[in-house]
């Protein structure tokens, strides 16, 4: 059993169970199984009290992300940036911003968290820079000179007329005219973030060049923004082009030769069947991870249509990846929730559903947290967790998210589900101790999701809080192989609210059952003939359940929003196990027990004294 994290450490050191201390597994296929979370640095902790989060700030918490079950932090850019998009407009590719901290500061971070088993991976935004990059300034102002060519410039604005407007709520054109060198430059984003010119072996070269500087860090893993729009091509949509996947390929040479062991993850807002594209071929291994954009906004079509079919449709869709491949899946993160992976009819009833202010709405997007997304119904945050924890894919969860926190839609832009993090009831909840005037963002104060009553403090102290109850799932979670990298097959139901289907790999079988509606349904499970007769058990509690039927029929009764994970074994393998649960006393086939999971233990150990190990090659 794990102890309870200080939240505050500055205060005491965090009491922690001997072995704590684990390093980094061995495994060099560590992406497949693993627990991302995404952190923001300017919103997670403000060590010097500036009123912004920083890279100490986060190395100070992370004993909670290590108790919490994470594997591997995703960190978006914290590069020097004007910051008009986030820190996504970068200004120096190879520096920090000096309101995070310092590169040893990096270091530092990448030191603690891997002592603590937990990987980093960063962003790494090459599609496009900020305006205000020395390549884009002297590429402006000297056109012949060494970066003339390191942009996309033309004449005039008709070039590339296919490509679509991603940004549609600020942008008219993906064409900008530049007033010092009196020529337009292409932009598929925000109007401030030239395009680099991918058809220059000079840019692939820097860009290169700045893949291995992070690498040489100790950087676990590259998370690649933006990636389908590098290259252009006239008749094209400008968008999943062959040369795009040339390049990345050229990246993953790289990796697989210099660095082994680090990843590259792919953020391809895209169909399915155009994202499987990004995982490469045999001979040409491109990215070993790809976001599944179209699954998240199908959840929650789901929760509201009280019908399965949606989830199932877009996994039927879905392709076989190569072996060694893997999705990345989600349902909040910093940007809003996209619904251009949706129909037109689907759009407008999630806008119904979701977004009944226009205020919460952006681009073609919801831009909305989890909690509040759903009313802040418990049933529904559970079971969306339990999807996306049980459907194919390494799943990505989103700073605060795990507490219920609140965002913001008063706020600019995506600025609304980028608040501080709340720690604590006290002033600015905890996140700093600067004037709250002075902070980056105001921390959220409404009716329903206030600091004072949604933050980790309170939360640690019930045991049955949503933070404990996703820190006990992500347990289960990680005692359980085939969640992560088995085998998946979708079952047939006699009931549309009903979701059902196998995860399985050579050590184990697991039945997932989700009723997506709001009342409580019944419904018959066709599970494959060659399972009649198994035992079922819940993974949760041990709790024996009714063994699969003749053929395969299982029939089920699920509550509203309710969610099974039966563990299926052979009878010649298992006996039944007792329908009260596994017996307390049988440690063995004891069952999740929450607040055992986060009790203190009165033998702390100074994980700062231990050995931070080499990076598993």
């Amino acid at each position: 059993m794990s102890f309870l994290p200080n939240i505050n450490p500055a205060k005491s050191q965090p009491h922690l169970q001997p072995g704590t201390a684990r390093g980094l597994s061995a495994d060099p296929e560590w992406y497949k199984h693993a627990v991302f979370y995404q952190v923001l640095l300017k919103a997670f902790g403000d060590s010097d009290g500036d009123g912004v989060g920083d890279i100490r700030g986060l190395i100070s918490h992370l004993d909670y992300i290590q108790w919490l079950g994470i594997d591997c932090i995703w960190i978006p850019p914290f590069y020097p940036s004007p910051g008009r998009d986030g820190g996504y407009d970068v200004a120096d590719y190879t520096a920090i911003d000096p309101r995070y901290g310092t590169m040893d500061d990096f270091r530092e971070l990448v030191e603690q968290a891997h002592a603590r088993g937990i990987r980093i991976i960063i962003d790494i935004v090459i599609n496009h820079t900020s305006v205000d990059h020395p390549w884009f300034q002297s590429s402006r102002s000297n056109p012949d000179g060494p970066y003339g060519d390191f942009y996309v410039w033309a004449d005039d604005d008709s070039g590339y007329s296919d490509a679509r407007i991603i940004f549609v709520d600020t942008e008219t054109s993906n064409w900008a005219f530049d007033p010092v060198r009196k020529q337009y430059y292409w932009h598929r984003f925000f109007s401030h973030q030239p395009d680099l010119n991918f058809e220059n072996p000079k840019v692939h070269e820097a860009v290169l060049d700045v893949v291995r500087f992070w690498c040489q860090i100790g950087v676990d893993g590259l998370r690649l923004d933006a990636i389908p729009y590098l290259y252009e091509e006239e008749g094209t949509n400008c968008e999943n082009l062959p040369q795009t996947h040339a390049f990345i390929a050229k990246i993953r040479r790289i990796l697989d030769t210099e660095f082994p062991g680090t990843i590259l993850v792919a953020e391809a807002n895209q169909w399915p069947e155009d994202v499987v594209a990004y995982f490469g071929t045999p001979e040409a291994p491109e990215c070993h991870m790809c976001f599944h954009f179209p699954v998240m906004p199908r959840i929650f079509y789901a929760l509201r249509d009280q019908r399965a079919n949606a989830i199932v449709d877009i996994l039927r869709k879905t392709p076989d990846i190569p072996e060694g491949a893997q999705w990345a899946t989600f349902l909040r993160n910093h940007d809003e929730l996209t619904l251009e992976m949706v129909t037109t009819e689907e759009r407008a009833a999630m806008y119904g559903w979701y977004a009944e202010d226009s205020r919460m709405r952006a681009n073609v997007g919801i831009r909305r947290r989890l909690a509040p997304l759903l009313g802040n119904s418990r049933a529904e945050i559970e079971l969306a967790h339990a999807l996306l924890l049980s459907l194919p894919g390494s799943p990505f969860l989103y700073y605060g998210d795990e507490i219920g926190m609140g965002d913001n839609i008063w706020l600019a832009d995506r600025d609304g589900v980028r608040t501080p993090m709340q720690w604590t009831p006290d002033r600015n909840a905890g996140f700093s101790t600067a004037d709250p005037g002075k902070l980056y963002l105001p921390v959220v104060s409404s009716l329903a999701f206030n600091y004072q009553a949604v933050n980790v403090e309170s939360q640690l102290s019930q045991p049955a809080s949503l933070l404990h109850w996703v820190h006990g799932i992500l347990d289960v979670r990680s005692q359980h192989s085939a969640l992560g990298n088995g085998d998946f097959a979708l079952l047939e139901t006699d009931n549309e609210a009903v979701l059902a289907f196998l995860r399985s790999d050579e050590t184990e079988v697991i039945l997932c059952l989700a009723n997506l509606a709001n009342t409580a349904r019944a419904a018959r499970v066709k599970v494959p003939v060659r399972y009649a007769g198994w035992h079922a058990t819940d993974v949760f509690g041990g709790a024996g359940f009714p063994n699969i039927g003749p053929g395969g029929a299982y029939t089920v009764t699920l509550g509203p929003r309710d969610f099974f994970w039966l563990q299926l074994q052979a009878p010649r393998t298992a006996t039944p196990a007792p329908r009260e649960g596994a017996r307390a006393d049988n440690r063995e086939t004891r069952p999740v027990d929450y607040t055992a999971l986060s009790r203190p233990d009165p033998q702390p150990t100074n994980l700062a004294a231990a050995t931070p190990p080499a990076k598993e090659s």
